[in-house]
């Protein structure tokens, strides 16, 4: 077997924990592995397969030899990603700096792997709630072709990374230690409290009244399908869960397509696990998917506001930071090296 020469960067965050963790997990084929983070991070040690290894900062001159570089340290990174790529590794992002450049495919294993095989250095990891709802959607869309979708996502804090889980974790003290008011709880990763609270806000609003993340879906989900017919709308909230973000999602489709069939068809899609048993209370929720792989369908039941059995609707759940971040890094990386795609 091939060994291969990688760099993590933003290796001591939720993210990069979690890329680590999962590169050990998936017994991926590293030969050599360097840990880049930030500058308060320097010399801090970490076990990988048994091994110490210090972190150290990351410079311009850090990937000579290096064959995949996963970086989970944000879009302030971009220049130091296009070095890496100059350098000759191949890089696979988790920001939304490279998300939208049409000269970088944008991919999850499960819906548009042969995009890996066009990629000229850089390779972008789509946003965790787009990539949760494409890898449910892929094999209805192939079936039934999708024409509109409209979502909602239920977003843990840990998508805004430890701060986000810090949030909630010390306004639950708060709230049990002094008894305040919900309301008067001290905010800190987010604009108001989140302890008891839901936020239908997540990153920066647009002039059109939607946010950044919601837009995100709608354009990430177009350019990973290939198809800017399919019309969307996204509503995303942030809700006081720690791990785990959940979708509602309703489609409307060309064909006709029953809900039996849609259980048949994702029961055997790749990724996906079908829990839907509404009979005895079983269907996807976060606490369970929290820590897994796999994107988590059920509830699937006909849109009722449409004729002729060309709408569904259904909740989708998964782990952000493993699925939505770094096991669909990994899985990119190893997608490369399955098909020996060029950088």
């Amino acid at each position: 077997m091939d060994l291969y020469s990688v760099a993590v960067v933003g290796a001591t965050g939720a993210v990069g924990t979690e890329l680590l963790k999962g590169l050990a997990e998936r017994d991926f084929p590293v030969g050599e592995l360097r840990l880049f983070a930030d500058p308060t991070q320097k010399g801090k040690k970490i076990v990988f397969r048994g091994k110490e290894l210090s972190v150290d900062v990351c410079g311009y001159d850090s990937f000579n030899g290096v064959d995949i570089a996963l970086f989970a340290a944000g879009g302030q990174c971009k220049d130091l990603a296009k070095e890496a790529a100059a350098a000759g590794a191949v890089v696979i992002d988790n920001s939304s700096a490279f998300r939208m450049d049409p000269e970088v495919p944008l991919v999850v294993p499960e819906v548009n792997p042969e995009d890996v095989a066009e990629n000229k250095g850089i390779i972008a990891n789509p946003n965790c709630s787009t990539i949760q709802m494409v890898v449910a959607l892929k094999p209805l869309h192939d079936k039934a072709k999708i024409r509109r979708i409209i979502v909602s996502t239920y977003q843990a804090v840990s998508g805004a990374g430890i701060a986000g889980i810090e949030a909630l974790e010390n306004e639950v003290k708060e709230f049990v230690e002094t008894g305040k008011n919900p309301k008067d709880l001290t905010a800190s990763a987010f604009p108001y409290p989140i302890a008891f609270n839901c936020i239908p806000h997540i990153d920066e609003f647009l002039e059109s009244g939607y946010t950044k993340e919601e837009m995100k879906m709608v354009n990430e989900t177009r350019k990973i399908f290939h198809d800017e017919s399919i019309a969307i709308n996204a509503t995303t909230v942030r809700v006081p869960v720690f791990r785990s973000h959940s979708e509602s999602i309703t489609i409307e489709t060309e064909k006709p397509l029953t809900p039996e069939e849609a259980k048949d068809i994702l029961a055997a899609a790749p990724g996906v696990v079908l829990v839907d048993n509404p009979a005895e209370k079983q269907y996807p929720m976060a606490i369970h998917s929290s820590d897994t792989n796999e994107v988590y369908v059920g509830r699937i039941r006909e849109d009722i506001s449409l004729p002729d059995h060309k709408g569904l609707t259904f909740w989708v759940v998964a782990d952000q930071i493993r699925k939505g971040a770094a096991t669909n890094a990994i899985q990119i990386a190893e997608e490369w090296i399955k098909s020996n795609a060029p950088r």
